[in-house]
């Protein structure tokens, strides 16, 4: 019987020493992206297009959450410096009262942010979801990801495996206290985020049509704004602006006598030919001729 518990036992270390030695190398592999990351925002190199990566504006007891308002205020900061042009603010939106992307957007418009430069992305339902729709609806083959830190290697991480070129800006991290929960729930997502790449070949759950960044959009009514993108306002079409001169001319122009206007009324004047010329051969039709004197007649031929 000790001999069995002696097995039983050394079973058990063999199995955690293996679990650890999984954890490690994920958390190393995934650490390694750091160097794609930047703490200040004069590090950070330009793209057109930045990636917050969502979460809860509040905490499940009610309290404020500092992941969201850091990553607020870093996304802000990227925008403010010409860092980006443009921001998907990406996150879950799995039932009516809860919805990341909008209460991301209305958080930045509050910060000062245009919502015209403002994307949402409703289906970001994980890290890797947010990174590969960046790319396969929104178009964006380099983005820069707005996350805390142990988040954006990990962003950057599966961003480098679908071949994404991506940098991350670090936001602030909350205090030690708020943070210990997330950080051990980040080592384990990391594990999950290995096996999801090379042992599952996961993919996002909804891809979708694109989305094209940076073009106008049809504006909508205020009950669907919160499904689509914001509204923008249409520039009235070229040709609608111009008018062809001339038809302006031939409008505008006044009648010369009655008696011309009714006789170009009884002139038929089929569609190709056109109204001016019409109106341009009326005219030496109605005048009379008149005779010529001799000595007028003599005096031009001699000239």
């Amino acid at each position: 019987m000790k001999k069995f518990a002696k097995i039983l036992l050394a079973c058990l270390l063999i199995l955690l020493a293996l679990i650890a030695s999984v954890l490690a190398y994920s958390e190393w592999i995934v650490s390694d992206a750091r160097h794609y990351t930047h703490d200040r925002v004069d590090q950070v190199p330009y793209n057109r297009v930045a990636v917050v990566l969502g979460t809860s504006k509040y905490l499940s007891g009610g309290g404020p959450n500092h992941y969201f308002k850091y990553r607020i205020k870093a996304a802000a900061e990227l925008y403010n410096n010409a860092k980006v042009d443009f921001i998907i603010v990406s996150g879950d939106n799995a039932t009516v009262q809860y919805n990341e992307p909008r209460q991301m957007r209305r958080a930045l418009i509050k910060a000062g942010i245009p919502a015209s430069a403002i994307y949402m992305d409703f289906a970001g339902f994980r890290t890797l979801d947010s990174v590969v729709r960046a790319k396969e609806v929104f178009g964006q083959e380099r983005f820069t990801v707005v996350s805390q830190g142990f988040h954006n290697e990990r962003a950057i991480f599966i961003a480098r495996h679908f071949g994404i070129d991506a940098v991350g800006f670090n936001a602030e991290d909350p205090s030690a206290y708020q943070g210990i929960r997330t950080r051990v729930r980040e080592v384990f997502a990391r594990l999950m985020g290995l096996l999801d790449l090379y042992v599952l070949d996961k993919g996002p759950k909804f891809l979708g049509a694109p989305v094209p960044i940076g073009l106008p959009v049809p504006c909508q009514s205020l009950s669907t704004i919160g499904s689509l993108q914001p509204c923008l306002k249409q520039h009235k079409p070229a040709a609608e602006q111009a008018k062809p001169t001339a038809v302006s001319a031939v409008v505008t122009a006044p009648a010369i006598t009655p008696a011309i206007s009714a006789a170009a009324a009884t002139e038929p004047v089929t569609p190709v030919k056109p109204v001016a010329e019409a109106a341009a051969k009326a005219p030496t039709a109605l005048l009379p001729t008149l005779p010529l004197a001799p000595s007028a007649a003599s005096a031009g031929s001699s000239s």
